[in-house]
């Protein structure tokens, strides 16, 4: 029988549905809910199809979870039974409900949306309280030379400057940086990609450590293991 997180799938129907409510090991670990159709790649990671697909974007596909290079995956029917199968408790209103049917159930849950609200309220607080207020946080290096310590609008300048015509195919360590960044994409042409992508600074938009995003991944990731 496949083994779900170090236990077998029955197991996991009995746990669930006696009320132990740990759901962690049915979450997609990138939409961070209930799986939805779920497939497991060769590196031993599953996702909702959906989410895989999503994976499967850049020219060269890696795996959200360990960026191994993604060849081919399976459908994970054993575990898609135990998810049609099993209960828990909804973390909102404490409702028992089917795993299969909890996303409509949370999209739909007051209850529920006032628990994320509050936990992405108190992650915010958490990452305000260790952040350093000093600006021009966030430097890069060049790809070209790995001179070091630039922030956006100085590394912008130095490629343009030092390295116009340099034609070699380099990643870009902005894009990099970010939450949906490939780090091993190599752009074609790179003074093309800085002068499209890179004319304004993203720190006027995005914080690296706490764009909403992030903070609604890491309330859904504490309301997993709040029991």
């Amino acid at each position: 029988m496949a083994m779900l997180g170090g236990f077998s799938a029955a197991q996991h129907k009995k746990n669930v549905s006696d009320g132990s409510n740990d759901v962690s090991e049915f979450v997609c670990p990138v939409c961070l809910e209930i799986f939805d159709s779920p497939v497991t790649t060769q590196c031993g990671h599953t996702f909702c199809q959906s989410c895989l697909q999503e994976c499967l974007r850049p020219q060269k596909p890696v795996c959200a979870v360990c960026r191994a290079g993604l060849g081919h995956w399976t459908k994970a029917t054993e575990l898609e039974m135990v998810i049609q199968s099993s209960v828990a408790a909804c973390k909102g209103c404490g409702a028992q409900v089917g795993l299969s049917q909890m996303r409509s159930h949370t999209a739909a849950c007051s209850k529920y949306q006032e628990y994320i609200e509050e936990g992405v309220r108190t992650t915010a607080q958490s990452q305000a309280a260790i952040i350093s207020p000093v600006p021009n946080r966030f430097t890069f290096t060049c790809p070209y030379c790995n001179c070091q310590n630039l922030d956006q609008d100085g590394l912008v300048e130095h490629c343009t400057s030092q390295h116009a015509r340099d034609t070699r195919q380099v990643v870009c360590p902005i894009c990099a940086s970010m939450p949906w960044g490939d780090p091993n994409y190599r752009s074609a042409d790179f003074f093309q990609h800085l002068k499209i992508r890179h004319t304004f600074s993203y720190d006027t938009f995005v914080d690296y450590s706490t764009d909403e995003h992030t903070m609604i991944q890491e309330a859904l990731q504490r309301s997993l293991l709040d029991n």
